[in-house]
């Protein structure tokens, strides 16, 4: 595959949709695992704007490898080791959180029914952080790779 070039609008209009759902995350009742239980619809809300968080990140980061690097790449978590390996996340220990991330994309997807409300509540009140440092490596990537045609 060719790299045809990185559009900046794609890379941009989909990590503020992150943005987006991140900050709806934070406004869910979350102060403790027994209010995030209190009402199911915290947990399923939790759940599909997580997903549509990742879904985002990973959509990125295979714009990214195809029109930056011409790399094609299909599979969630192939996208995140790529992205390693190619470069456009350059910290080992983030592209090891990407990998994980893009795993509990497709648990989310696939194996939703077992994926526990207690298991959203400690991803709502840990690891949302991570989502910001694998958009913010992905936005300097869109950088660098739109700098370079």
């Amino acid at each position: 595959m060719t790299p045809t070039g990185v559009r900046l609008k794609v890379v941009e209009d989909r990590l503020a949709a992150v943005a987006g759902y991140l900050a709806r995350l934070r406004r869910l009742p979350a102060g403790s695992e027994a209010e995030f239980l209190a009402d199911e619809r915290t947990a399923d809300a939790a759940e599909s704007l997580l997903r549509r968080a990742l879904e985002s990140l990973l959509d990125v980061a295979r714009h990214l490898l195809a029109k930056g690097l011409g790399e094609a790449t299909l599979e969630y978590k192939e996208i995140a080791r790529k992205s390693g390996e190619r470069g456009v996340v350059d910290d080992a220990d983030l592209v090891a959180t990407f990998v994980e991330m893009a795993g509990f994309r497709n648990r989310l997807t696939h194996f939703y029914r077992e994926v526990t409300p207690g298991e959203l509540y400690a991803v709502v009140r840990d690891h949302l952080g991570d989502v910001e440092r694998i958009a913010g490596a992905l936005r300097q990537a869109a950088g660098r790779l739109a700098g370079d045609r």
